[in-house]
């Protein structure tokens, strides 16, 4: 037992306390200075496909690396990523090592206290998954197995509201170490988004990996530092844009092989614009 639900709570509020400390000392430019370097540089999650990874050749790739180019082209700029391990993300841009995320960030109201979040752009459902011969049929059933999560992730907000007391939580780096972990037999069982079965069952077809329960669906957007107007105005209007021209048509049809969903107006605790 790694973690109890006060601890993950506990968690949750210094990673509040501590964004919003480092934000105060953030050197970050303005959209102004971004233009003029001609350089945006943009937060990415390093590998976790088809959301953002770095290919055979050493390039970004996936649907938020395609986002993120087409936001630098947006602005005039060129793009210049930075992969980030999830409990990363949010230090990485309050900081100001990073000028914007396009990082799998879904939209969650203790985020939204210490990032500013963009319109959604994408959706994702979040699951248990664990091999077809698995039984897990229902929340209790996960205290008989050791499940995985990437730390400080949706997946590991969900595994932990939704484990009965007493199960076993391992909290991984990331997702791709997360994934490692179930195929060599460290956990049982897995925090999924929507592409870990595809994930796993190319690498371990024979073991029929499938969602066991699912969690809940979410909204991904971009994120910028909270109180910078100028810089959510622009991410928003780029969303618009690229909702309206086909673009994210066509990167939902490359990369998510669907059409792309119908987005809510809101989120409850997320505001889309700065307050």
């Amino acid at each position: 037992m790694l973690f109890s639900l006060n601890r993950r709570q506990l968690g949750v509020t210094l990673l509040t306390l501590s964004a919003i400390v480092v934000a105060g000392g953030s050197q970050a430019g303005t959209l102004e200075d971004v233009k003029k370097k001609g350089v945006v540089v943009i937060g990415i999650q390093g590998d976790n496909p088809p959301w953002g990874y770095v290919d055979s050749s050493g390039k970004q790739d996936g649907i938020d690396a395609d986002m993120g180019r087409a936001f630098a082209e947006y602005l005039g700029v060129k793009a210049e990523f930075v992969p980030l391990a999830v409990a990363n993300r949010i230090p990485a841009l309050t900081t100001g090592r990073v000028d914007i995320l396009f990082a799998t960030m879904a939209m969650l109201p203790e985020r939204a206290k210490v990032v500013q979040y963009s319109k959604p752009y994408v959706a994702n459902q979040i699951t248990l998954v664990a091999a077809q011969a698995t039984p897990i049929n229902s929340n209790a059933d996960m205290g008989k197995y050791v499940i995985g999560v990437p730390r400080s992730s949706t997946q590991d907000t969900q595994v932990t509201n939704n484990a009965p007391a007493g199960a076993e939580i391992r909290r991984f780096d990331d997702d791709a170490a997360t994934i490692q972990a179930l195929l060599s037999g460290q956990v049982q069982a897995v925090g999924a988004n929507s592409f870990y079965p595809q994930r796993l069952n190319a690498a371990k077809p024979e073991l029929g990996f499938e969602p066991k329960l699912h969690f809940t669906a979410l909204y991904n957007g971009a994120c910028t530092r909270l109180g910078e107007k100028e810089w959510n105005e622009t991410a928003n209007k780029f969303v618009d844009q690229i909702k309206s021209n086909g673009k994210l048509a066509a990167f939902y049809a490359k990369w998510m092989k669907a059409p792309v969903p119908v987005f809510p107006d809101s989120v409850p605790g997320v505001p889309f614009t700065v307050q």
